[in-house]
């Protein structure tokens, strides 16, 4: 049985692969290939299991060919994603994107948990990644997407005639020259409209479709689309580093504020139905926890640093 090839070699493949498929390429470029090819057996298998994605699909992700011309964080980006799939081939043979277990590791951007991100577009629009999220970024001549993978973003949209779609694990969000939120969880994608309209459509069945205005807020699943509901107050406030609340039971808003706080946050059953509103500074998820016994029966015992149970005083 061969030994498993090594990462070092895949990851010589797939820069040759983007180093290929830039234009335009030259006959220097596949001299020095060639003779890489012929090296080292290794080589070869590594540049079959390129080939071996080719062939499934007909070709690699479109994003991952990139002009001589573009920056190194660019093409060091395509080589990841490359990587990624060969990887993937090597291991489950997952082909499809989504299906990746690690779509996150490879995202153009990404954020911690308790860490947030502004970001300036190249249209000209604005994005705010909030906690824990992870998004790629895909513009070109036809079309302006974004692909969430995890976590939530803000978006303010710039105006420009190409159509600006966010794409979700269940589905779409096309903005109609607008201010909305986007969040993806694990079975269904929140979205809140904060200005203008935006489109829903699930993904499997892109032809029903939801239309929200500025002070709606519906999810979607793979299949379908609720009903549409206003947005709650202080909505999109995490963009400024605030959590507000009106009337949130308290798991709920233990549950918000874990999002925020690395380790392991838990509200003890006996206080879930506790009534809480206020609006809270979550870079200091700490302060928040300890100033929680000043306005409700309750106190938090610290199990470790990253272990806190919130429990009846």
């Amino acid at each position: 049985m061969a030994a498993p090839l090594d990462l070092p070699t895949l990851e010589a493949a797939a820069t040759w692969y983007v180093r290929l498929n830039s234009t335009p390429s030259n006959e220097a470029d596949h001299q020095a290939w060639r003779q890489w090819l012929a090296a080292n057996p290794q080589h070869a298998r590594a540049w079959a299991r390129v080939e071996k994605l080719q062939s499934q699909w007909a070709r690699l992700p479109a994003d991952v060919s990139l002009s001589t011309l573009a920056g190194v964080k660019a093409r060091r980006r395509a080589v990841l994603k490359t990587l990624g799939l060969l990887l993937a081939v090597g291991g489950s043979g997952w082909l499809a994107a989504g299906h990746l277990p690690y779509p996150t590791m490879l995202a153009d951007q990404r954020t911690a948990t308790g860490q947030r991100r502004h970001l300036g577009l190249d249209d000209g629009s604005q994005l705010d990644l909030n906690t824990d999220s992870a998004i790629d970024i895909a513009f070109n001549a036809e079309l302006r997407l974004i692909r969430l993978h995890r976590g939530e973003i803000l978006v303010e949209t710039a105006r420009d005639s190409r159509p600006f779609i966010v794409e979700a694990p269940q589905g779409s969000v096309r903005a109609l020259g607008t201010r909305f939120i986007v969040r993806c969880g694990p079975t269904v994608t929140d979205v809140c409209v904060l200005d203008k309209a935006v489109e829903l459509r699930p993904l499997n069945h892109p032809s029903r479709v939801l239309r929200l205005d500025a002070g709606q807020q519906a999810h979607f699943d793979r299949d379908q689309t609720s009903v549409v509901t206003p947005v709650p107050a202080g909505a999109g406030a995490w963009s400024q580093g605030m959590l507000t609340v009106i009337d949130w039971r308290l798991e709920d808003f233990i549950a918000e504020l874990s999002r925020y706080r690395p380790g392991v946050l838990r509200c003890a059953p006996a206080i879930a139905n506790l009534r809480l509103s206020g609006a809270f500074r979550i870079d200091d998820t700490d302060t928040i926890l300890e100033n929680l016994s000043q306005s409700l029966p309750v106190s938090v015992r610290f199990v470790t640093r990253y272990w806190a149970s919130v429990e009846a005083a």
